[in-house]
């Protein structure tokens, strides 16, 4: 039987640059699926700075490259996160793909709406400085972890649920839905897959890509669905099929190696 064909398929808070990052499970999501539309919903990176990339996180840079070539007659969306503030002209020129702060589009006659959602929280919104430095803090503490990084997860979903800002997200979300007049809302940015449902409007989230449950959400007539990544056997041959370099994502852009995004948007 052949996998089904999904309209949409929305991944959210990749981190790549982080030691957390799950970006080799990410890719292997995109390849084990097919859809018509891909929406990377914000924070697909830790910070602007290229040195952190692993081979891994270029695959996965290296694949959306792929997918996002015309001949595909597949649309790419990345939706700007926190994280990846700025990135804009970066990211249309090195994987050809085009950015928004926010994105909306109709399927079956409803009118679907994609943020990331660090807009709904206040204390992140508030304090810019405050999230710049709380991810060099979140950098350096992964480099001191155990394998695994328990500590760097474990500090991530507590902070989650102290600032309480799935629910946060979630209200602010569901407001400017309705603003909106949209009929569904998606967000990530809280690392917490979830739906909530008031009033007629429903709110996603679509969870992250650097703890153990690892979420992503597909769409398409018979509604949403949140999925959870179940590791799978893949043979070393599988592993290695190379998708992309370093290089030939450099070479292609023209930006020179281990460039930092803050200098070149200068």
């Amino acid at each position: 039987m052949d996998p089904p064909v999904y309209d949409t398929l929305i991944l959210s808070d990749v981190h790549l640059g982080s030691d957390t990052s799950r970006a080799r499970e990410a890719t292997r999501v995109l390849k084990e699926n097919c859809f018509r539309r891909l929406i990377l919903l914000g924070d697909i990176f830790a910070d602007l700075n290229f040195r952190r990339l692993t081979k891994e996180h270029w695959k996965f840079l290296g694949y959306i490259r792929k997918l996002s070539n015309p001949k595909r007659d597949l649309e790419v969306v990345w939706v700007e996160g926190n994280h990846d503030h700025g990135l804009t002209d970066i990211m249309s020129h090195l994987v050809g793909v085009r950015v928004y702060q926010e994105y909306a589009w109709e399927y079956t006659g409803l009118r679907h709406l994609a943020i990331h959602g660090h807009q709904f929280d206040r204390l992140l919104a508030n304090n810019l400085r405050l999230n710049y430095f709380g991810t060099l803090i979140c950098l350096q503490l992964q480099k001191l972890d155990l394998k695994g990084k328990p500590i760097a997860r474990f500090i991530d979903r507590i902070n989650t649920r102290w600032l309480r800002m799935s629910h946060k997200v979630a209200s602010g979300a569901l407001l400017h839905a309705r603003a909106h007049k949209a009929d569904r809302i998606f967000c990530g940015h809280t690392h917490d897959a979830m739906h909530q449902e008031k009033d007629g409007i429903h709110y996603y989230n679509a969870g992250g890509w650097v703890d153990d449950r690892l979420t992503y959400i597909t769409i398409d007539a018979a509604g949403v669905r949140i999925h959870e990544y179940r590791e799978q056997g893949h043979t070393d041959s599988e592993e290695e099929r190379d998708d992309s370099t370093e290089a030939e994502l450099m070479d292609e852009s023209g930006l020179p190696e281990n460039a930092e995004y803050e200098k070149i948007r200068g």
